[in-house]
């Protein structure tokens, strides 16, 4: 293989992220364009906003990673508590959607209660789990669980109840049954889907998180984004926003890449059945 070709796949993926990238760089200039002229202090250039942001949360020493202490003052709890709130989701939606996939009894039981949870806003429940949690991060780690469980549990449960008959039957002939089966057969099948429940909610979790922290808390980034507002530090509250977007994109590729790693097997066996 020569050079060129050697570099034939690094020139790919620059000439893909340039394709897909003038349009975000065209808005952002036509932004900075527009309200250099009008000059309207509720919405700054991007050039401010990227210059709060970086002086909130990027300017510190290298020894901290360039982290301030502001930004390790509103990371550390925001990310606790989505991490903490998605990952009782996905443990107990998983555990619920198994039990459902594979329970017509539970089925027919647990469904109408289900489908009523799910069509709860979960905003609408902070009130309630202010009262059983009292304010902090029980409160917004609840309010986060409750939000994101239903994609897990419906796609767990979509996912198990539709495994290949032909797999099971032939696990049984080879004597693969009880856990082992639930193991080996039914949840390797079925963990397409249920990744796709578990990437939906988190970027769930990132909205709840944000929403749970602009009522009663004094740290996290929805906090930084609420005090920002009502002190009308505007470039700070976009520098917020600007944060959001960019977490919520970082954690949608790292687990997409997760994902595909995990699901390797499945998309290579996906080319051998095409």
């Amino acid at each position: 293989m020569t050079r060129r070709e050697n570099s034939l796949p690094g020139l790919r993926i620059l000439t893909g992220g340039v394709a897909r990238l003038w349009l975000v760089a065209l808005l952002v200039g036509c932004w900075e364009i527009s309200t250099r002229i009008k000059q309207d202090a509720y919405f700054p250039p991007p050039s401010t906003i990227v210059r709060v942001f970086h002086e909130l949360w990027f300017s510190g020493p290298a020894t901290h990673l360039f982290l301030t202490d502001k930004a390790l003052d509103d990371f550390a709890p925001s990310f606790v508590n989505l991490f903490c709130g998605w990952a009782l989701a996905a443990v107990v939606g998983l555990a619920l959607g198994v039990l459902l996939g594979r329970s017509r009894v539970a089925r027919e039981i647990l469904d109408p209660v289900l489908q009523f949870g799910r069509s709860v806003p979960p905003p609408t429940l902070i009130p309630f789990f202010i009262v059983v949690f009292d304010f902090g991060a029980q409160m917004q780690i609840s309010t986060i669980a409750f939000g994101v469980i239903w994609p897990v549990l419906h796609n767990t449960a979509d996912g198990v109840s539709t495994v290949d008959k032909l797999q099971l039957e032939t696990a049984e002939v080879f004597g693969i049954t009880g856990a082992a089966r639930l193991r080996r057969i039914i949840l390797p099948a079925a963990a397409p889907k249920i990744f796709a429940g578990l990437r939906v909610s988190l970027g769930f979790a990132l909205i709840l998180m944000v929403i749970s922290e602009l009522i009663g808390s004094t740290t996290g980034i929805g906090a930084h984004l609420i005090s920002s507002q009502q002190g009308m530090e505007l470039p700070e509250m976009w520098a917020g926003i600007l944060l959001l977007g960019i977490l919520g994109c970082l954690f949608n590729a790292v687990f997409v890449l997760v994902e595909r790693r995990l699901l390797s097997w499945h998309s290579s066996a996906r080319g051998l059945d095409a």
